[in-house]
């Protein structure tokens, strides 16, 4: 059992939240979450009410959170009261400023995490009384911004929240994928890590099996960001937001014009429908982290968190075997 302030406030074994992917973080991977250990989020995305609801009662009374895309609830604020009707665990926020809606959340008496790509999201988080603040950089799935990297944001906001509100939780996310990941995420500063691509590909997850037996013949060097699919699919994504997928046919294809994708977006947009009902991925998205390239096997949620608290674990033990005076010796460049 690793124990850190996240696992402490919100009594979990492993500090871990599910991403909230839009369509694959369902009821039954958040609730296999948080049974497991740590703490499931549903991915509210492009949905509406009646999915929420239907989500929640799914979940039967499991302890799960919600996660909203910022710039999407905005167009539907109703869905927040519908969330927090429900009594969620945490909302996470994402992809836009949560301004609008910080004290209605707070209000409601429930956590707050917003998640940033940069130092200036992270000062208004913390100036909104977010309880927690989710670095997420530019090796994440699905969307967001290549101006960060997990590696140099996450210290930064983790020295920012320690000198401006030592209480507020700090959350990896972004290419944490694996024990050695998790014991990266907490050595930099963080209380825990938001993980999505590793519990995408799991047994409960609604992902598609032709999809994930792409997944795990990938490397991290076959993901790319663009905005084809936002484009396809009529997803108005503000501006320097893209989404991370597999390279693929259609992807390698359109990428370097998107203007030309809008002029003829009707006929690329059946096209787009038709693969994905056929679960066609030369044409059909996989929005995926660079961490793929570390994913190997399809296992249970279970497995994967107990798998990455024992790796994390063992990591940071024998670090700080290495640094007890017995064993204490200087790493140089090098030598690494």
């Amino acid at each position: 059992m690793i124990t850190t302030r996240l696992t402490s406030r919100f009594s979990l074994s492993v500090p871990i939240l599910l991403a909230p992917m839009s369509t694959f973080a369902d009821a039954r991977l958040a609730t296999a979450v948080t049974r497991a250990g740590g703490l499931g989020v549903l991915g509210a995305g492009y949905d509406d009410a009646d999915w929420l609801n239907a989500q929640f009662d799914a979940a039967d009374g499991t302890r799960i959170g919600i996660g909203f895309i910022g710039w999407r609830l905005t167009a539907q604020p109703r869905l927040l009261d519908v969330a927090l009707d429900r009594k969620p665990a945490v909302v996470v926020y994402s992809f836009a400023d949560p301004t609008p809606f910080a004290q209605r959340i707070h209000d409601a008496q429930v956590p707050l995490l917003v998640q940033v790509g940069n130092l200036e999201e992270a000062r208004r988080a913390i100036d909104l009384g977010a309880q927690g603040i989710i670095a997420q950089g530019g090796e994440a799935g699905g969307h967001g911004r290549d101006e960060r990297s997990t590696f140099t944001l996450v210290p930064e906001v983790a020295d920012l929240a320690g000198a401006r509100a030592p209480d507020t939780l700090v959350l990896a996310a972004g290419g944490v994928t694996d024990g050695r990941g998790l014991a990266a995420a907490l050595s930099l500063g963080a209380d825990g890590a938001m993980i999505g691509s590793r519990l995408w590909a799991t047994k409960e997850s609604p992902a598609k099996p032709r999809a994930h037996a792409l997944a795990l013949a990938a490397e991290s060097d076959d993901t790319v960001r663009s905005s084809v699919f936002d484009i396809v699919r009529g997803y108005s994504w503000p501006d320097g937001y893209g989404g991370r997928t597999l390279r693929n046919t259609f992807v390698d294809h359109w990428r370097t014009r998107e203007d030309a994708l809008r002029a003829g977006v009707e006929e690329a947009a059946a096209a787009y429908r038709t693969a994905s009902a056929a679960e066609d991925f030369s044409i059909a998205d996989i929005h995926i982290g660079e961490g793929v390239g570390l994913i190997r096997d399809v296992p249970g949620t279970a497995e994967v968190l107990d798998r990455m608290a024992r790796e994390a674990t063992s990591v940071l033990g024998r670090l700080a075997a290495a640094s007890t005076p017995q064993g204490t010796r200087i790493l140089t460049a090098g030598s690494l």
